[in-house]
């Protein structure tokens, strides 16, 4: 697909520089053939056997406040939690603009020092956010997520602000439109599926699991031992395929 695109963006820069119109191929005399692009060694040759970039891939991606996400098959991605790197300096700059008399110049200065940081903290994370939104669709045909209810979520008061910090909507909303950009598909499981709670391994279902501080548990009916998170992120995964099969 993104070999398409720059043959299709070339295609445009030749047709104004005055090469004519783009010729297209002839299905009654087209060969079958695939172009690709070589980054960070993804295509080699060993012996006789020929390494390709990944043409489909299929992930399910399980969001959390530790680690920002847990992607299948994948290790996690740590979560930066910015604000918390910088609540203490953001106090620190807030309880001076409340010692300051409003109008004053260093009430106008100490306004400034809690916006710089205020706006240091948002592009800190919009970087991030588009770091990985961008990674995950570079890399991945079709991506399943949680469909998270997190207006409800932050109403948690334990919760509320990691959740606010994680930005999940942003990063959502990030995925949805680069997914449009480069011909990816990216689904929503139902908020309801219980994909921290069921074996990956034998779909046993422990509702002992519902408890968030329970982080690894072993499976009563076949004995395999999940990490919480990777568990749930394999489900998304499992689910994800059987609601939206390959076309």
């Amino acid at each position: 697909m993104q070999q398409s695109l720059r043959d299709l963006d070339s295609a445009y820069d030749n047709f104004f520089s005055g090469s004519g119109f783009p010729r297209f191929k002839s299905k009654h005399s087209s060969r079958h053939s695939y172009r690709t692009q070589m980054v960070n060694d993804n295509i080699k040759v060993e012996g006789n056997r020929i390494q390709l970039p990944k043409i489909t891939n299929r992930i399910g991606v399980d969001m959390g406040i530790k680690s920002f996400c847990y992607i299948s098959n994948e290790d996690p991605v740590e979560n930066p939690k910015y604000l918390k790197a910088l609540e203490k300096q953001l106090a620190r700059a807030q309880r001076q603009l409340a010692s300051k008399e409003k109008g004053s110049g260093n009430h106008q200065k100490a306004r400034l020092k809690v916006a710089r940081i205020h706006e240091r903290i948002t592009n800190q994370r919009r970087d991030f956010l588009h770091k990985l939104s961008t990674r995950l669709i570079h890399e991945n045909q079709v991506v399943y997520l949680e469909d998270l209810r997190i207006s409800k979520m932050v109403k948690d008061s334990r919760l509320a602000k990691s959740i606010l910090d994680c930005s999940w909507s942003e990063f959502f909303r990030m995925m949805e439109y680069k997914a449009s950009w480069y011909g990816r598909d990216v689904f929503h499981l139902d908020a309801f599926f219980p994909s921290s709670q069921e074996c990956n391994v034998c779909h046993f279902r422990n509702p002992a699991v519902k408890d968030l501080k329970v982080r690894t548990w072993t499976c009563p009916n076949c004995g395999t031992v999940h990490d919480r998170d990777e568990n749930a992120s394999l489900n998304i995964l499992k689910e994800g395929c059987r609601l939206y099969p390959a076309s």
